[in-house]
């Protein structure tokens, strides 16, 4: 184990960002975890720098709508409590190592941890970024992994037409990198026009509805978390036409308008989850290599158009219910140490 030059090794605890009921968190002292036997000569400290706060599946924990069925499904890989509250959840934080082994201390990393201020973990949990990615628009990695994921379910192919609906973090990050393999017309769309100037900065066609006649897609993401997003996403779809399903739902009822053309035009809808790599890619893929992709796509500067806001650790608890329940305009927040 080696520690930074300027770092002391007396630290045994944390501070870290709880949930502790129906719309209600704080900041808690939190014990760094200790790890006994052989793995302990493995581990790494990191100081945060950023996370970033998922608002989609964030505000379902928040609000305490995990369904009790997935809770297990649900953790987050360094999660403490339990469903539904109190929980300590997140997996987009971004610091730098100030104990570990010699060739990763000073190195700045990204890890599946939740908003802590400073944490222990296997060595092999962390990625070191790409010399050319900011930390700051690091925090962007796991929403670019589910980004990834989602396309190698759909399996778009040069020149196809494709949809994306609901634009969020992950459908914009969707369909920039569709509109990235050649030939291929990508139109983005969402009901909340304020979206538009963020897709125009990535490069895509905006659009706030169907138009006339686009019921031609060859492959069509729907992640707007909305029912009736699906319900725009099998109109768009055409004769043979794949529907990828991204988006989650939480405990909610969602009724799938599966009459109409859905079988006539046999359609394939699936669902896409990035707890599990696809199938076809696992003899060759591995979480890590997936992750390592993810922050290497981060690099282009546009993508710094998807962080729209940025709180103090210290301020989450007057801030979290702000960014979740009120923030419609926000995409990715982030929080700085």
């Amino acid at each position: 184990m080696h520690r930074g030059p300027d770092t002391p090794n007396t630290e045994t605890m944390a501070r870290a960002w709880w949930v502790t009921g129906a719309g209600k968190g704080e900041i808690q002292e939190t014990p760094l975890k200790e790890f006994d036997g052989e793995q302990k000569e493995e581990l790494v400290t990191v100081q945060a720098l950023y996370s970033g706060i998922s608002r989609g599946t964030e505000s379902l924990v928040f609000h305490g709508r995990v369904p009790r069925s997935e809770y297990s499904a649900m953790r987050a890989p360094f999660q403490a409590g339990d469903f539904p509250w109190p929980v300590k959840y997140g997996y987009a934080n971004v610091g730098k190592v100030i104990e570990g082994p010699v060739e990763l201390v000073g190195q700045t990393v990204f890890c599946l941890y939740p908003h802590q201020n400073r944490y222990r973990v296997p060595a092999s949990a962390v990625t070191p970024l790409p010399k050319n990615l900011p930390a700051e628009r690091a925090i962007l990695a796991a929403n670019m992994e589910t980004a990834v994921n989602g396309l190698w379910d759909g399996a778009p192919a040069v020149g196809d037409r494709i949809a994306v609906v609901g634009l969020g973090v992950v459908g914009l990050l969707v369909a920039w990198l569709a509109s990235r393999i050649p030939g291929t017309r990508v139109t983005a769309i969402d009901t909340n026009p304020e979206r538009q100037a963020v897709a125009e900065q990535l490069g895509l066609t905006f659009g706030s509805e169907p138009g006339a006649g686009a019921d031609d897609h060859d492959l069509v993401i729907h992640a707007s978390g909305h029912p009736s997003g699906l319900e725009t996403a099998l109109g768009l779809a055409g004769q043979e036409a794949t529907i990828v399903e991204m988006s989650w739902y939480g405990d909610q009822l969602v009724p799938a308008p599966l009459g109409a053309a859905f079988h006539p035009r046999r359609m394939t809808l699936k669902s896409s989850q990035v707890g599990q790599i696809v199938p076809s890619r696992v003899p060759r893929w591995d979480y890590r290599k997936r992750l390592s992709l993810a922050l290497e796509l981060l690099q282009d500067d546009a993508l710094d158009a998807l962080i729209t806001g940025e709180c103090r650790f210290d301020d989450l608890p007057k801030s979290m219910a702000r960014i979740l329940i009120d923030g419609r305009d926000t995409l990715c927040h982030r929080v700085v140490y």
